[in-house]
Protein backbone atom coordinates (compact mmCIF):
# COMPACT_ATOMS: atom_id res chain seq x y z
CA UNK A 1 0.00 0.00 0.00
CA UNK A 2 1.18 3.43 -0.99
CA UNK A 3 0.80 7.05 0.03
CA UNK A 4 0.20 9.93 -2.05
CA UNK A 5 2.02 13.10 -0.38
CA UNK A 6 3.32 16.38 -1.33
CA UNK A 7 6.80 17.38 0.33
CA UNK A 8 6.87 21.10 1.91
CA UNK A 9 10.24 22.39 0.10
CA UNK A 10 11.31 22.30 3.62
CA UNK A 11 11.17 18.64 4.66
CA UNK A 12 13.66 18.48 1.31
CA UNK A 13 15.76 20.75 2.20
CA UNK A 14 15.83 19.21 6.31
CA UNK A 15 16.29 15.78 4.64
CA UNK A 16 19.23 17.20 2.60
CA UNK A 17 20.94 19.09 5.83
CA UNK A 18 20.68 16.19 7.95
CA UNK A 19 23.55 14.13 8.73
CA UNK A 20 21.54 11.33 10.36
CA UNK A 21 19.95 8.63 8.20
CA UNK A 22 17.39 8.09 11.19
CA UNK A 23 15.90 11.34 11.39
CA UNK A 24 11.95 11.20 9.89
CA UNK A 25 12.99 13.54 6.21
CA UNK A 26 15.41 11.55 5.78
CA UNK A 27 13.47 8.26 6.25
CA UNK A 28 10.53 9.85 4.15
CA UNK A 29 12.60 10.56 1.19
CA UNK A 30 14.08 7.12 1.20
CA UNK A 31 10.37 5.60 1.47
CA UNK A 32 10.00 7.93 -2.05
CA UNK A 33 12.86 6.36 -3.71
CA UNK A 34 11.60 2.87 -2.41
CA UNK A 35 7.87 3.52 -3.72
CA UNK A 36 6.39 3.57 -0.58
CA UNK A 37 5.55 7.26 -0.71
CA UNK A 38 4.17 8.77 -4.39
CA UNK A 39 5.48 12.25 -4.60
CA UNK A 40 2.47 15.01 -5.68
CA UNK A 41 3.58 18.16 -7.29
CA UNK A 42 2.03 21.18 -9.77
CA UNK A 43 4.28 22.86 -11.60
CA UNK A 44 4.13 25.63 -8.86
CA UNK A 45 5.65 23.50 -6.84
CA UNK A 46 8.20 22.08 -9.22
CA UNK A 47 9.09 25.68 -9.02
CA UNK A 48 9.52 26.58 -5.75
CA UNK A 49 11.79 23.09 -5.07
CA UNK A 50 14.46 24.61 -7.78
CA UNK A 51 14.51 28.08 -6.77
CA UNK A 52 14.93 26.81 -3.01
CA UNK A 53 17.02 23.99 -3.51
CA UNK A 54 19.66 25.10 -5.74
CA UNK A 55 19.88 28.15 -3.89
CA UNK A 56 23.83 29.01 -3.31
CA UNK A 57 23.64 29.47 0.84
CA UNK A 58 22.62 25.41 1.04
CA UNK A 59 25.32 24.37 -1.27
CA UNK A 60 23.80 21.29 -2.56
CA UNK A 61 25.37 19.02 -4.58
CA UNK A 62 23.39 20.13 -8.23
CA UNK A 63 23.60 16.16 -9.47
CA UNK A 64 21.91 15.20 -6.34
CA UNK A 65 18.98 18.48 -6.36
CA UNK A 66 18.53 17.37 -10.11
CA UNK A 67 18.40 13.48 -9.45
CA UNK A 68 15.63 14.22 -6.77
CA UNK A 69 13.59 16.38 -8.89
CA UNK A 70 14.05 13.85 -11.89
CA UNK A 71 12.32 11.32 -9.80
CA UNK A 72 9.69 13.29 -8.46
CA UNK A 73 8.55 14.10 -12.08
CA UNK A 74 8.95 10.85 -13.57
CA UNK A 75 7.09 8.89 -10.73
CA UNK A 76 5.06 11.04 -9.03
CA UNK A 77 1.72 12.38 -9.93
CA UNK A 78 1.37 15.99 -11.23
CA UNK A 79 -1.56 17.95 -9.99
CA UNK A 80 -3.29 21.02 -10.76
CA UNK A 81 -3.84 23.11 -7.64
CA UNK A 82 -7.52 23.97 -6.84
CA UNK A 83 -8.16 27.26 -5.94
CA UNK A 84 -9.03 27.15 -2.65
CA UNK A 85 -9.50 31.24 -1.70
CA UNK A 86 -7.73 30.59 1.31
CA UNK A 87 -5.36 33.30 2.85
CA UNK A 88 -2.02 31.34 4.60
CA UNK A 89 0.63 33.33 7.13
CA UNK A 90 3.38 32.70 3.87
CA UNK A 91 1.46 32.93 0.13
CA UNK A 92 4.12 30.62 -0.65
CA UNK A 93 2.62 27.90 1.25
CA UNK A 94 -0.50 28.27 -1.09
CA UNK A 95 0.42 25.88 -3.75
CA UNK A 96 1.11 22.63 -1.44
CA UNK A 97 -2.34 23.43 0.20
CA UNK A 98 -3.82 23.72 -2.88
CA UNK A 99 -2.41 20.96 -4.28
CA UNK A 100 -4.18 18.69 -1.37
CA UNK A 101 -7.54 20.41 -1.69
CA UNK A 102 -8.61 19.67 -4.82
CA UNK A 103 -7.87 15.81 -4.86
CA UNK A 104 -9.48 14.99 -1.43
CA UNK A 105 -10.86 11.67 -2.79
CA UNK A 106 -6.90 10.34 -3.41
CA UNK A 107 -5.97 10.90 0.25
CA UNK A 108 -2.99 13.27 -0.62
CA UNK A 109 -1.02 13.93 2.85
CA UNK A 110 0.69 17.49 2.54
CA UNK A 111 3.90 17.03 4.76
CA UNK A 112 5.46 19.89 6.39
CA UNK A 113 7.94 21.32 8.98
CA UNK A 114 5.42 24.14 9.34
CA UNK A 115 2.57 22.81 10.96
CA UNK A 116 1.52 26.43 12.04
CA UNK A 117 1.80 28.00 8.82
CA UNK A 118 -1.68 25.38 7.72
CA UNK A 119 -5.19 25.09 8.53
CA UNK A 120 -5.53 22.46 11.45
CA UNK A 121 -6.31 19.45 8.76
CA UNK A 122 -6.15 15.81 8.85
CA UNK A 123 -3.91 15.79 5.69
CA UNK A 124 -1.53 17.69 6.74
CA UNK A 125 1.48 16.35 9.00
CA UNK A 126 4.44 16.58 10.31
CA UNK A 127 7.19 14.15 8.58
CA UNK A 128 6.93 12.14 11.80
CA UNK A 129 3.70 11.59 11.62
CA UNK A 130 3.85 10.21 7.71
CA UNK A 131 6.26 7.64 8.82
CA UNK A 132 4.02 6.55 11.38
CA UNK A 133 1.17 6.39 9.05
CA UNK A 134 3.43 4.14 6.73
CA UNK A 135 4.78 1.78 9.14
CA UNK A 136 0.24 1.21 10.47
CA UNK A 137 -0.23 0.37 6.44
CA UNK A 138 3.13 -1.36 6.06
CA UNK A 139 2.25 -3.44 8.87
CA UNK A 140 -1.33 -3.76 8.50
CA UNK A 141 -1.11 -5.59 5.24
Amino acid sequence: MRCNAVFDTNVLVAALLSPYEDSATVQLVKSMFFGEIVPVYSREIMDEYKNVLYREKFKFDPLKISYILSWIENVGIMTVSFNSGIVLPDPKDLPFYEAICGNRENQIYLVTGNLKHFPKDQYIISAREMLDILRRKFTDH
